[in-house]
């Protein structure tokens, strides 16, 4: 390696890394821990998680906990989750499929109601997985443009590292390269909640959570530029003889979040008559500690045979940083009429609110600029929930179905960004005993992301989540 005439700052290689590992926004970051999850209830999800004016056993800890005091006997509930992420991509005209999956214990959960004069008093301890980060994304295609990953990191070491440069920061490579690239994440954010609830009033009850939040993100992402059509043959950056006839640029990055934290929220539900329940819950601002490490290799590659390559002890290194996001209100109603119940319900998030704070390894001034991005590019979004259910009284086996939404917090994205849902299910109930649940939900939207730049080598991806919940009842 040739002397390194200027360091690679921590704040430069974070921004590599956000820039690389996430699409053409600086903050997605916060959005990635901010956009709620699907929750870890098969019947919640079979109904298009419409369940703020239900919440009627143990998941009520993710939807309204003020619906532990409907509960009149003990339970025990747990569940399995399986997603299947698929992204059809189309870069520079030409596409290119990924897939991912993961199964996972999405959720134990105990309530236990106290013995009350009147009214009920109920508490409930709870694990439940919130949201899973599982997906991929690769792209392949040759960019004519005068632009190319190299040139987007002269103002860090790597491509000087990896003798793409001259000594005075000049690079021969001006685009017309094959770009590709593989990213896979992984991950998932888990609760361990405490909820209360008591019936203040007849049929009015008020619930409380608290949650620690604990969990896992790690993003791994390759990327290839790639001389396919010997454009650069003959040519030298580094002024050395083994340096000419540039191939391949390639860079790797690992990206690892330890997730900690803590949240509350506080939830109301008044059931009129046996027939009716009107639900409201406010979620309190999520504070996310995230400990990050990440990782950077990279290599270039020449005709000669000559191979350079990074220093991975001067490419790693950690920071630490607070995510802390927005208050929701949310809304809910459900009716119930002869073994048919509808619900719907209303979120609304200011995501402009969310904000890093408390930074380690990051300077004041980069965090005040991604905390003003957060103000400049984000919206504030209302998600609608609609689900239905029907009890087919002679076998107790109860049929679902729901749709909703989750609208894009990027303020310039279309509609066709914003997240939709198609769920169903079945479900049954013996003697208000025994209980299982089985739900599907199938997600579509669009996206974009830019490898660098705006818009100069950017991937349109085409992403099909496919979910299934398994869920199971004991009351006692």
């Amino acid at each position: 390696m040739r002397f390194s005439y200027f360091r690679y700052g921590k704040i430069l290689l974070a921004v590599l890394l956000i820039c690389f590992t996430a699409s053409a926004q600086n903050v997605n970051d916060a959005v990635r821990v901010g956009l709620g999850g699907l929750g870890s209830n098969a019947r919640a999800l079979g109904m298009g998680n419409s369940y703020i004016a239900l919440s009627d056993d143990a998941s009520a800890s993710f939807f309204n906990p003020a619906g532990f005091g409907l509960l009149k006997r003990m339970e025990l509930s747990g569940g399995l989750n399986y997603i299947s992420y698929n992204n059809e991509t189309s870069f520079l005209g030409k596409k290119s499929s990924s897939t991912n999956s993961s199964t996972n214990l999405n959720r134990v959960s105990f309530a236990f109601p106290f013995p009350t004069v009147r009214g009920s008093l109920v508490f409930g301890l709870s694990y439940h997985s919130t949201t899973d980060f599982t997906t991929s994304l690769k792209f392949d295609g040759f960019n004519s443009g005068p632009t190319s990953r190299i040139q987007s990191l002269l103002n860090t070491n790597v491509p000087y590292d990896l003798y793409l440069t001259d000594d005075d920061n000049n690079t021969p490579i001006m685009g017309l390269l094959n770009q590709s690239g593989d990213i896979t994440n992984s991950g998932s954010i888990d609760n361990w909640t405490l909820s209360g609830a008591i019936e203040a009033h007849k049929n009015l009850f008020i619930g409380v959570n608290v949650n620690i939040i604990s969990g896992r993100f790690e993003s791994i992402s390759d990327y290839y530029e790639d001389d396919t059509q010997n454009i650069y043959q003959g040519e030298t950056a580094a002024g050395y003889s083994d340096t000419d006839d540039f191939k391949t640029f390639y860079l790797n990055n690992i990206l690892d979040w330890d997730i900690a934290g803590w949240d509350a929220k506080i939830g109301m539900l008044y059931q009129f008559h046996q027939y009716a329940r009107f639900g409201l819950t406010l979620q309190f601002p999520k504070t996310f500690v995230i400990k990050e490490k990440f990782d950077v290799a990279g290599r270039s590659i020449f005709g000669t045979g000559f191979i350079a390559e990074l220093n991975r002890d001067d490419y790693r290194d950690e920071v630490e940083f607070d995510i802390v996001t927005p208050f929701e209100l949310a809304g809910g109603f459900s009716i119930n009429f002869r073994g048919l119940v509808f619900s719907v319900q209303g979120s609304v998030t200011d995501y402009t609110q969310m904000k890093f704070s408390n930074a380690k390894g990051l300077t004041p001034q980069y965090i005040a600029s991604v905390n003003k991005d957060i103000k400049d590019q984000l919206r504030t979004t209302f998600n609608i929930n609609t689900g239905i259910e029907y009890t087919i009284p002679q076998i107790e086996l109860r049929l679902r179905g729901g749709f909703f939404t989750q609208q894009s917090p990027f303020k310039d994205d279309p509609s066709t960004y914003n997240r939709k849902y198609l769920t169903g299910g079945i479900g049954f109930l013996t003697d208000e005993t025994i209980g299982i649940d089985l739900a599907y939900a199938r997600g579509w939207w669009k996206t974009h992301g830019d490898n660098y730049g705006n818009g100069e080598s950017r991937t349109f991806q085409d992403i099909v989540v496919h979910q299934f919940i398994l869920t199971s009842i004991y009351r006692f």
